[in-house]
């Protein structure tokens, strides 16, 4: 029988930023969008080949799992949904050892054509992680150059499944950082009833030097980088949206 292989960017063995705890990443290769401030443009290529079967993967981990206090796997990217048969094998095979899984997504890959494969992810998924880029669909758009629609039906999927989710948004300045994106985001949230964080992030330009190596253009290199109490005041509008409208 011949085992599956994904399409792997990179892992890496101790992070902190794609889930609870001390995570083991794992990078996916390939991703539809084109995201404007993105942090790794190295994987968006679909025709980088690096292939790795789970349970190569899975050898890594476990040689990294002593470091990994309270986390587990991540897949990351990347889209990992654009691999869904490879991402299913990997996670349910993490779950026969007892790792927890997150999956960091934008859910572009979200529709009714995959639902079956996406159902069968979901019984081995602790936690999405999902990236809403702009709620306003021109903007989104603009920003990454799909529309919004499959993230934002990914994640009433996820309400109504009652799956974990952390929510996020990184802000930037002229895109989505204002009062009425803010709000319009909260509004939207206030219909969620699954949400156990919410992520509201300044985009960042430490990884701008990898658009360089790759001769591409970064799009946000003359835009000011938001404070870290901008994008607490901006993390605090979208809150007090939800809460104005669950009040009625």
């Amino acid at each position: 029988m011949v085992e599956l292989q994904g399409n792997i960017n990179s892992i890496e063995p101790c992070t902190t930023t794609n889930g609870p705890g001390t995570r083991f990443a794992v990078f996916f290769q390939g991703c539809p969008m084109r995201c404007q401030y993105c942090c790794e443009p190295n994987c968006w290529d679909f025709n980088v080949n690096q292939k790795m079967t789970s349970e190569e993967i899975l050898q890594k981990y476990e040689k990294a799992k002593e470091f990994l206090k309270n986390g587990g796997l991540s897949a990351t990217g990347g889209e990992p949904m654009a691999q869904l048969p490879f991402l299913i094998d990997l996670f349910k095979k993490s779950k026969q050892k007892n790792i927890h899984t997150v999956l960091d997504t934008s859910g572009i890959n979200f529709d009714n054509n995959n639902l079956s494969k996406i159902e069968e992810l979901m019984k081995y998924t602790d936690i999405v992680l999902l990236d809403i880029k702009h709620i306003e669909n021109d903007r989104h758009i603009a920003l990454t150059g799909h529309p919004n629609i499959n993230t934002l039906n990914f994640a009433r999927y996820l309400s109504q499944k009652n799956i974990p989710v952390w929510i996020r948004q990184v802000v930037i300045p002229g895109i989505n950082f204002n009062k009425a994106n803010l709000t319009k985001l909260g509004e939207f949230l206030s219909t969620l009833k699954n949400i156990q964080a919410l992520d509201i992030l300044p985009h960042n330009n430490a990884k701008a030097q990898k658009w360089t190596e790759l001769k591409k253009q970064y799009p946000l290199k003359d835009i000011p980088l938001l404070t870290q109490q901008q994008a607490q005041e901006a993390k605090n509008c979208v809150l007090q949206a939800m809460r104005n409208t669950l009040k009625g």
